[in-house]
Protein backbone atom coordinates (compact mmCIF):
# COMPACT_ATOMS: atom_id res chain seq x y z
CA UNK A 1 0.00 0.00 0.00
CA UNK A 2 1.14 3.55 -0.89
CA UNK A 3 1.67 6.75 1.11
CA UNK A 4 -0.72 8.03 -1.95
CA UNK A 5 -3.42 5.44 -1.18
CA UNK A 6 -3.41 5.80 2.59
CA UNK A 7 -3.36 9.76 1.72
CA UNK A 8 -6.17 9.45 -0.45
CA UNK A 9 -7.91 7.37 2.16
CA UNK A 10 -7.96 9.77 4.88
CA UNK A 11 -9.04 12.56 2.22
CA UNK A 12 -11.92 10.12 1.14
CA UNK A 13 -12.70 9.55 4.91
CA UNK A 14 -13.10 13.37 5.84
CA UNK A 15 -14.91 14.00 2.17
CA UNK A 16 -17.36 11.29 2.82
CA UNK A 17 -17.84 12.75 6.70
CA UNK A 18 -18.58 16.25 4.98
CA UNK A 19 -20.62 15.14 1.90
CA UNK A 20 -22.70 12.38 3.59
CA UNK A 21 -24.30 15.12 6.10
CA UNK A 22 -26.16 17.33 3.62
CA UNK A 23 -27.05 14.44 1.48
CA UNK A 24 -24.66 13.81 -1.00
CA UNK A 25 -21.97 11.04 -1.26
CA UNK A 26 -19.00 13.20 -2.34
CA UNK A 27 -18.09 12.85 -6.13
CA UNK A 28 -16.28 16.04 -6.59
CA UNK A 29 -14.51 15.68 -3.57
CA UNK A 30 -13.24 12.60 -4.70
CA UNK A 31 -12.58 13.89 -7.90
CA UNK A 32 -10.39 16.46 -6.57
CA UNK A 33 -8.00 14.78 -4.50
CA UNK A 34 -7.82 11.90 -7.12
CA UNK A 35 -6.72 15.01 -9.31
CA UNK A 36 -4.39 16.73 -7.51
CA UNK A 37 -2.68 13.15 -6.47
CA UNK A 38 -2.53 12.73 -10.75
CA UNK A 39 -4.82 9.84 -11.85
CA UNK A 40 -6.15 9.58 -14.97
CA UNK A 41 -9.43 10.73 -16.12
CA UNK A 42 -9.82 6.78 -16.79
CA UNK A 43 -9.58 5.96 -12.91
CA UNK A 44 -11.18 9.21 -11.30
CA UNK A 45 -14.66 8.37 -12.91
CA UNK A 46 -15.39 4.78 -12.20
CA UNK A 47 -13.75 5.31 -8.59
CA UNK A 48 -15.78 8.28 -7.90
CA UNK A 49 -19.00 6.51 -9.11
CA UNK A 50 -17.73 3.39 -7.20
CA UNK A 51 -16.98 4.92 -4.03
CA UNK A 52 -20.49 7.35 -4.34
CA UNK A 53 -23.02 4.26 -4.34
CA UNK A 54 -21.52 2.83 -1.56
CA UNK A 55 -21.81 6.21 0.33
CA UNK A 56 -25.61 7.01 -0.70
CA UNK A 57 -26.48 3.67 -0.03
CA UNK A 58 -25.50 4.38 3.77
CA UNK A 59 -26.82 7.72 3.08
CA UNK A 60 -30.59 7.15 2.23
CA UNK A 61 -30.83 4.08 4.85
CA UNK A 62 -29.83 7.03 7.54
CA UNK A 63 -32.21 9.39 6.20
CA UNK A 64 -34.98 7.37 5.01
CA UNK A 65 -35.08 6.11 8.73
CA UNK A 66 -34.74 9.52 10.20
CA UNK A 67 -37.90 10.67 7.75
CA UNK A 68 -36.32 13.03 4.99
CA UNK A 69 -36.82 11.03 1.68
CA UNK A 70 -40.34 11.58 0.18
CA UNK A 71 -40.32 8.60 -2.82
CA UNK A 72 -43.16 10.29 -4.63
CA UNK A 73 -41.47 13.85 -5.04
CA UNK A 74 -37.94 11.63 -5.74
CA UNK A 75 -39.42 9.51 -8.27
CA UNK A 76 -39.87 12.57 -11.29
CA UNK A 77 -36.26 13.44 -10.56
CA UNK A 78 -34.83 10.13 -10.75
CA UNK A 79 -36.58 9.14 -13.98
CA UNK A 80 -35.41 11.68 -15.79
CA UNK A 81 -31.93 11.51 -14.26
CA UNK A 82 -30.84 7.89 -14.68
CA UNK A 83 -31.17 7.08 -18.82
CA UNK A 84 -29.31 10.19 -19.19
CA UNK A 85 -26.75 9.71 -16.76
CA UNK A 86 -26.48 6.16 -18.39
CA UNK A 87 -26.34 7.35 -21.97
CA UNK A 88 -23.91 10.25 -20.98
CA UNK A 89 -21.32 8.03 -19.01
CA UNK A 90 -21.60 5.32 -22.45
CA UNK A 91 -21.27 8.00 -24.98
CA UNK A 92 -19.21 10.88 -23.69
CA UNK A 93 -15.37 10.26 -23.56
CA UNK A 94 -13.90 12.68 -25.32
CA UNK A 95 -10.69 13.86 -22.34
CA UNK A 96 -10.86 17.73 -24.27
CA UNK A 97 -14.71 17.18 -22.95
CA UNK A 98 -14.23 15.68 -19.70
CA UNK A 99 -11.24 18.08 -18.27
CA UNK A 100 -13.51 21.18 -18.89
CA UNK A 101 -16.79 19.82 -17.64
CA UNK A 102 -14.77 18.25 -14.33
CA UNK A 103 -13.40 21.52 -13.75
CA UNK A 104 -16.28 23.38 -14.12
CA UNK A 105 -18.19 20.70 -11.93
CA UNK A 106 -15.69 21.13 -9.06
CA UNK A 107 -15.53 24.81 -9.09
CA UNK A 108 -19.41 24.74 -8.78
CA UNK A 109 -19.29 22.32 -6.37
CA UNK A 110 -16.69 24.84 -4.02
CA UNK A 111 -19.59 27.94 -4.24
CA UNK A 112 -21.97 25.74 -2.86
CA UNK A 113 -20.17 24.28 -0.16
CA UNK A 114 -19.21 28.25 0.99
CA UNK A 115 -22.65 29.19 0.70
CA UNK A 116 -24.25 26.51 2.67
CA UNK A 117 -20.89 27.10 5.64
CA UNK A 118 -21.99 30.34 5.53
CA UNK A 119 -25.34 30.04 5.68
CA UNK A 120 -26.40 31.79 2.65
CA UNK A 121 -29.68 29.45 2.12
CA UNK A 122 -32.79 30.28 4.26
CA UNK A 123 -34.46 27.94 5.32
CA UNK A 124 -37.96 29.77 6.46
CA UNK A 125 -39.50 29.78 3.27
CA UNK A 126 -42.60 28.21 2.06
CA UNK A 127 -41.88 24.97 -0.13
CA UNK A 128 -44.36 23.27 -2.84
CA UNK A 129 -42.99 20.73 -5.07
CA UNK A 130 -42.34 21.13 -8.79
CA UNK A 131 -44.50 19.63 -11.91
CA UNK A 132 -43.34 16.19 -12.10
CA UNK A 133 -42.73 16.77 -15.48
CA UNK A 134 -40.30 20.12 -14.42
CA UNK A 135 -38.68 17.57 -11.96
CA UNK A 136 -38.48 14.70 -14.82
CA UNK A 137 -36.55 17.91 -17.03
CA UNK A 138 -34.28 19.37 -14.51
CA UNK A 139 -33.79 15.57 -13.31
CA UNK A 140 -32.11 14.75 -16.88
CA UNK A 141 -30.30 17.70 -17.74
CA UNK A 142 -28.05 17.19 -14.09
CA UNK A 143 -28.18 13.17 -15.48
CA UNK A 144 -26.32 14.08 -18.33
CA UNK A 145 -23.56 16.28 -16.37
CA UNK A 146 -23.50 13.35 -13.62
CA UNK A 147 -22.71 10.64 -16.58
CA UNK A 148 -20.19 12.89 -18.10
CA UNK A 149 -18.11 13.81 -15.09
CA UNK A 150 -18.70 10.34 -12.50
CA UNK A 151 -20.91 12.58 -10.11
CA UNK A 152 -24.25 11.95 -8.56
CA UNK A 153 -25.52 15.26 -9.24
CA UNK A 154 -26.34 16.47 -5.96
CA UNK A 155 -24.17 19.24 -6.02
CA UNK A 156 -26.75 20.44 -8.82
CA UNK A 157 -30.04 18.87 -7.19
CA UNK A 158 -29.79 20.08 -3.62
CA UNK A 159 -28.94 24.04 -4.93
CA UNK A 160 -31.88 23.82 -7.39
CA UNK A 161 -34.26 21.99 -4.73
CA UNK A 162 -33.66 25.29 -1.69
CA UNK A 163 -33.32 27.84 -4.73
CA UNK A 164 -36.47 27.05 -6.26
CA UNK A 165 -38.41 26.52 -2.49
CA UNK A 166 -39.27 22.72 -3.82
CA UNK A 167 -38.10 21.48 -0.35
CA UNK A 168 -36.44 22.71 2.81
CA UNK A 169 -32.35 21.62 3.65
CA UNK A 170 -33.45 18.27 5.48
CA UNK A 171 -35.71 17.53 2.68
CA UNK A 172 -33.10 18.95 0.04
CA UNK A 173 -30.57 16.43 1.79
CA UNK A 174 -32.98 13.24 2.18
CA UNK A 175 -34.25 13.75 -1.84
CA UNK A 176 -30.63 14.49 -3.08
CA UNK A 177 -29.04 10.96 -1.25
CA UNK A 178 -31.47 8.88 -3.39
CA UNK A 179 -30.76 11.02 -6.42
CA UNK A 180 -27.18 10.26 -5.70
CA UNK A 181 -27.96 6.41 -5.44
CA UNK A 182 -29.80 6.13 -8.46
CA UNK A 183 -27.06 8.48 -10.98
CA UNK A 184 -24.40 6.97 -9.50
CA UNK A 185 -25.38 3.27 -10.53
CA UNK A 186 -27.02 4.70 -13.74
CA UNK A 187 -23.60 6.07 -14.65
CA UNK A 188 -21.05 3.33 -13.26
CA UNK A 189 -23.40 0.82 -15.66
CA UNK A 190 -22.88 3.19 -18.78
CA UNK A 191 -19.03 2.90 -18.06
CA UNK A 192 -17.59 0.51 -20.50
CA UNK A 193 -16.43 -2.12 -18.41
CA UNK A 194 -13.44 -2.75 -20.86
CA UNK A 195 -12.32 0.79 -20.15
CA UNK A 196 -12.72 0.71 -16.15
CA UNK A 197 -9.66 0.87 -14.04
CA UNK A 198 -9.88 0.16 -10.69
CA UNK A 199 -6.53 0.70 -8.49
CA UNK A 200 -5.89 -2.10 -5.94
CA UNK A 201 -6.48 0.34 -2.90
CA UNK A 202 -10.17 0.04 -3.31
CA UNK A 203 -10.75 -1.92 -0.67
CA UNK A 204 -8.74 0.65 1.65
CA UNK A 205 -10.85 3.43 -0.07
CA UNK A 206 -14.33 1.57 0.65
CA UNK A 207 -13.56 1.39 3.67
CA UNK A 208 -12.58 4.72 4.82
CA UNK A 209 -16.40 6.01 2.75
CA UNK A 210 -18.07 3.73 4.61
CA UNK A 211 -16.99 4.82 8.04
CA UNK A 212 -17.03 8.39 6.93
CA UNK A 213 -20.75 7.56 5.27
CA UNK A 214 -22.36 6.30 8.80
CA UNK A 215 -20.54 9.38 11.10
CA UNK A 216 -21.12 12.15 8.11
CA UNK A 217 -25.06 10.40 8.15
CA UNK A 218 -25.91 10.74 11.81
CA UNK A 219 -24.06 14.22 11.71
CA UNK A 220 -26.58 15.74 8.96
CA UNK A 221 -29.65 13.46 10.51
CA UNK A 222 -28.93 14.99 13.67
CA UNK A 223 -28.87 18.64 12.38
CA UNK A 224 -24.81 18.95 13.23
CA UNK A 225 -23.46 21.63 10.85
CA UNK A 226 -19.84 21.15 9.83
CA UNK A 227 -19.16 24.30 8.43
CA UNK A 228 -14.96 24.79 8.95
CA UNK A 229 -14.97 21.02 7.01
CA UNK A 230 -16.66 22.51 4.14
CA UNK A 231 -14.65 25.54 4.14
CA UNK A 232 -11.89 23.18 3.74
CA UNK A 233 -13.17 21.09 1.43
CA UNK A 234 -14.12 24.40 -1.00
CA UNK A 235 -10.91 25.33 -1.06
CA UNK A 236 -9.36 21.86 -2.35
CA UNK A 237 -11.73 22.03 -5.45
CA UNK A 238 -11.04 25.11 -6.42
CA UNK A 239 -7.72 23.88 -6.34
CA UNK A 240 -8.51 20.95 -7.93
CA UNK A 241 -10.69 22.95 -10.60
CA UNK A 242 -7.31 24.88 -11.53
CA UNK A 243 -5.25 22.05 -12.07
CA UNK A 244 -7.85 20.68 -14.77
CA UNK A 245 -8.65 23.59 -16.15
CA UNK A 246 -4.93 24.40 -17.30
CA UNK A 247 -3.83 21.11 -17.54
Amino acid sequence: MSTIDLALAALFLAIAIAYASVGHAGASGYIAAMSLFGLAPTTIRPVALALNVLVASIAVWRFHRAGWIDLRRLLPFVLGSMPAAFLAARHLHSPQLIKPALAAVLLFAAIQLWRTAAGAVRDDASVRAPHPAIAFAAGAGIGVVSGLTGTGGAIFLTPLLLFAHWAKTREASGLSAGFVLANSVAGLAGLNAAAISLPTAMPLWFAAVALGALLGARLGTAVLPVPMLKRVLAVVLVIASGKLALT
